[in-house]
């Protein structure tokens, strides 16, 4: 095949747009929008045609025309020649443009409002589908809002303009400067030049409008480019600069039914806006910041500059009715998008090759660094390791992984960035940050900042940036983590007086090809190696944490008493695995159990979590991954019991076609771990209660539900029973809901399906609206599963799809029915999501848990005749999981079998 030239995928370079002055009407009545652009171009080449952005956009033929510096008018010609794949549009003109002349190429164009979650859509709040809003979802590549030269490179102003019914509500990255009602005919003389030339080549009634002028922005790119209409209410806010002292309003706008549970979020945009501009040493340099809740969207929530837009369970939370799980989720999404007011809006990655730039930096920064400073208390440094650093080691070990500097040759690509650019990205720079101390980390992304304000970067500007403040060459120290596929595994072998410490690539099915393991991983810039961060342990029994031994080469020895607590990796910070030998990792495991362990928290969830992908690879023995979390029973830390409940998960989602009772075993295994611990913490909060107190509550239960323990079972569905008896749910307490929702489900009748469905259509909270759905998919009933289907198709909005196929894959009764569902309707869900973020997880969550070489061929025989280039990166890591989970089963099966017998002797 050959390679694709950057001029193949990349827009022409004769032109750049300088300014655009936009007009957009909305009429929500009709469903329709209009618009009128002037685009203020240098013309770079001389050049008779303009090629730009623009899809599913009727343009006004006779409107397209070039008004040059001397006022002269050229008109297009009449054919627009579409390029509907790369989503682009070319005007010819009768005469070139020359070489360093200035034109405003002006073009009117209409569309539809559709729903599909793509450019300019519409979606409806209130169940009579009558009060409807519109906002342009302005991620990558669309550009069915208005046409555009789409490449984060080519920055620029805009003056935006909206027009829309009176009783509405307009919102733009900008503050408004006026909103006056828009004046029929002759009386429009002072009107803005854009509405005019709507008016001229539309017509416009004035009567019921008005048009809002909004601010012209500061040069940025047109993917952060926003703007809404509906009948929105809000609450404000202010926060007060620590650099200038200059106090800015802040808002959240929702509609009015929601806006109530819109006060968490404007209190963490309130805290965290001036801790990062401390941080940064760079003030927030626009005059508002809000937050738009969106009722219908396809990815978690966009970082629009000024207009933050996001869904209802990424901003929304009830104090009295909301989970916790809820608020910090919210927390979490709200101070990442914050993140990229700087890092991405102030300073932009040059391609979309780089947005890893753009979504580690904010998960590390928004997520663990900032928020740990507003909340302490959800311990973010910690959990971490299992939010992002194992996710982005499961999938990182999978063959159809890629570097993080992801090659994004095509349009068709965009929309394909998975966990590595969040999660990977952000465990590397964790890693570098903790390397060079995280001051003077945060000091070289300041300097990184300043040097490119407004402007546009590469990867090795930030590394200039550390290195300044630092003294170390960070580029060379970071070039494998970044443009290198995979990580390593160390393999440490115990000899009498040390320890000897190999490194290779690991690969989730262990069979590591003599091709895949030439890197030499490194963190340093003044040798090539491993930072071991070994602990160990003295005479005197004082622990002590070495950051100085490395691994310099392919393997190296390393003097050690090994009879002593010791570990490598300590505090779970370096992006790598490591395999012990079997009776070492239960030596390990036995001082990880001892009250006052020498191991940290960050430790112990290290060892459970390196365990039991290492045995899944056959690296190391699950027996020997299952012997360390009984060892770890008497453990009392919430993110280690959340690390077990991932190990349990795991064998238990490898077992799900086996004979019943082989199942039943493990599941009294699964009661045996968690049912202490309900038995503990009971099933009601007290205002004495820590976050981890809760967290550990909700996962105990839920995994004791799960594992089917009568007493468990019987509790929650009396506590549903209670409340259709007498319609009071006060003892569906917050933190519980999703369990016993799914509970009741799974284990009820028609009564509790429809009542839970019920709770779906008019949910008390939107975490409440997604437990419910999530239950509703549990029901094993094949006639109640029918009508789901029909569920699916006809109510469920669109961007819960994703989450609909992950509940349907949790439930195993129906999981290979769910599939063929897929399967038989794939080109109406291909037809419905083509070009959104969700289609490539319903991909995975249809078939990744599949555990048979056969599913595996019969999966890939499937996709075989489709074009999947919209989804092709979900569909390999779906078959590389199920190639790790048949080769994890044909290996292990017969041990796990071996070790459930033996299991009652040992607990």
């Amino acid at each position: 095949m050959a390679t694709e030239k950057p001029a193949d995928y990349r827009l022409p370079t004769n032109v750049k747009a300088t300014h655009y002055d936009l007009t957009i009407k909305t009429d929500l009545e009709v469903l329709k929008f209009w618009g009128y652009v002037i685009a203020h171009i240098d013309i770079l080449e001389d050049t008779s045609s303009i090629t730009l952005n623009a899809s599913d956009l009727s343009f006004a033929l006779g409107s397209i025309a070039a008004i040059d510096s001397s006022g002269n008018l050229h008109k297009a010609k009449a054919d627009i020649v579409e390029d509907k794949k790369q989503e682009r549009v070319t005007f010819q003109f009768e005469d070139p443009f020359k070489k360093g002349s200035s034109i405003q190429l002006r073009a009117a164009y209409e569309a539809e409002l559709g729903n599909s979650m793509l450019g300019y859509y519409v979606s409806s709040w209130n169940k009579d589908g009558k009060k409807r809003y519109a906002y342009r979802d302005p991620d990558p590549l669309q550009n069915r809002a208005f046409p555009s030269w789409d490449e984060p490179l080519l920055k620029a102003t805009y003056a935006i303009n909206l027009i829309s019914r009176s009783d509405t509500v307009n919102l733009s990255n900008m503050p408004s400067i006026s909103e006056i009602p828009l004046i029929s005919g002759q009386n429009a003389s002072d009107e803005p030049v854009g509405v005019k030339g709507l008016r001229e080549v539309f017509g416009t009634d004035g009567e019921g409008w008005k048009v809002t002028v909004f601010e012209k922005t500061p040069k940025v790119s047109s993917y952060l480019v926003a703007f809404a209409n509906g009948h929105f209410a809000h609450i404000d806010g202010t926060y007060t600069s620590p650099l200038s002292g200059e106090k800015r309003p802040l808002r959240v706008y929702a509609t009015p039914d929601i806006i109530h549970q819109g006060h968490f979020a404007l209190e963490v945009k309130s805290k965290t806006l001036p801790l990062y501009e401390q941080v940064f040493d760079v003030e927030f340099p626009l005059p508002k910041l809000d937050t738009l809740v969106a009722a219908d969207f396809d990815a978690g929530a966009m970082e629009n500059w000024g207009l933050i837009t996001g869904r209802t369970t990424a901003f929304l939370f009830d104090p009295k009715k909301s989970d916790l799980s809820a608020k910090k989720r919210v927390a979490q999404v709200q101070a990442h998008e914050v993140a990229h007011m700087w890092f991405g809006n102030i300073t932009t990655m040059a391609w979309w090759d780089s947005l890893w730039l753009n979504e580690g930096f904010a998960t590390l920064m928004g997520e663990v660094i900032i928020l740990n400073k507003v909340f302490p208390e959800f311990r973010c440094h910690s959990s971490f390791i299992n939010d992002h650093l194992q996710r982005a080691l499961k999938l990182d070990a999978q063959r159809s992984s890629h570097p993080i500097q992801v090659d994004c040759p095509d349009a068709n690509q965009i929309n394909q960035f998975d966990a590595l650019s969040y999660s990977k990205a952000a465990s590397m720079l964790r890693m570098l940050s903790q390397y060079v101390s995280e001051e003077k980390f945060l000091k070289g992304v300041s300097i990184y900042l300043k040097n490119h304000l407004y402007a546009n970067s590469e990867p090795v500007d930030l590394w200039n940036g550390v290195s300044e403040a630092t003294g170390i060459d960070v580029s060379k120290m970071m070039d494998n983590w970044v443009w290198k596929i995979g990580y390593p595994v160390l393999t440490v072998t115990v000899r009498e007086g040390d320890i000897h410490v190999r490194q290779d690539r690991f690969i989730a099915t262990g069979d590591v090809k003599e091709e895949e393991n030439q890197t030499i991983w490194h963190v340093s810039a003044s040798a090539s190696y491993i930072p071991l961060t070994l602990l160990s342990t003295d005479p005197s029994g004082k622990t002590s944490i070495d950051r100085k031994v490395v691994l310099n080469e392919r393997e190296t020895t390393i003097v050690l008493d090994t009879t002593k607590p010791w570990k490598l990796n300590a505090g779970t910070v370096g992006v790598y695995r490591v395999s012990y030998e079997p009776e070492v990792l239960k030596q390990l495991g036995t001082w990880a159990a001892e009250k006052g362990s020498p191991f940290s928290l960050e430790d112990r969830m290290g060892l459970v979590n390196d365990a039991i992908t290492l045995a899944k690879a056959g690296t190391s023995s699950t027996s020997g991954a299952l012997d360390l979390i009984t060892g770890l029973k008497s453990e009392t830390e919430n993110l280690v019991w959340q690390s077990i409940a991932s190990t349990i998960v795991s064998i238990k989602d490898l077992l799900w076609e086996q004979p019943p009772a082989l199942q039943e075993r493990f599941r009294a295994f699964e009661a045996f771990l968690f049912l202490p611990i309900v038995e503990r913490l009971g099933y009601e909060s007290s205002p004495s209660d820590t976050v981890d107190d809760r967290e550990l509550r909700t996962l105990a239960v839920g995994r004791a539900a799960r594992a089917r323990h009568p007493a468990v079972l019987a509790e929650l569905r009396s506590r549903f029973a209670h409340f259709l008896e007498t319609g009071d749910d006060s003892k569906i307490t917050s933190d519980l809901q999703r369990i016993i929702y799914s509970t009741a489900v799974r284990f009820g009748g028609r009564i509790e399906y429809e009542a839970v469905k019920a709770i779906w259509r008019k949910p008390p909270t939107p975490s409440a609206k997604n437990s419910a759905l999530i239950a509703i998919m549990q029901s094993e009933d094949a006639e109640i599963f029918e009508e789901n289907v029909k569920l699916i198709f006809n109510e469920v909005p669109l961007q819960d799809w994703h989450t609909t196929f992950a509940a349907l894959n949790m439930n195993t009764v129906v999981r290979r029915k769910a599939t063929g569902v897929f399967k038989n309707n794939y080109d109406e869900i291909i037809k419905r999501f083509e070009g959104n973020f969700s289609l490539g997880y319903i991909v995975k969550y249809n078939f990744e848990s599949y555990t048979t070489e056969a599913d595996r061929k019969e999966t890939k025989a499937f996709f075989e005749d489709k074009d999947n280039s919209k989804y092709n990166m979900a569909l390999n890591q779906a078959l590389d999981s199920i190639n790790a989970n048949a080769t994890w089963l044909d290996r292990s099966l017969g041990e796990i079998e071996r070790w459930l017998r033996e299991v009652p002797a040992k607990i």
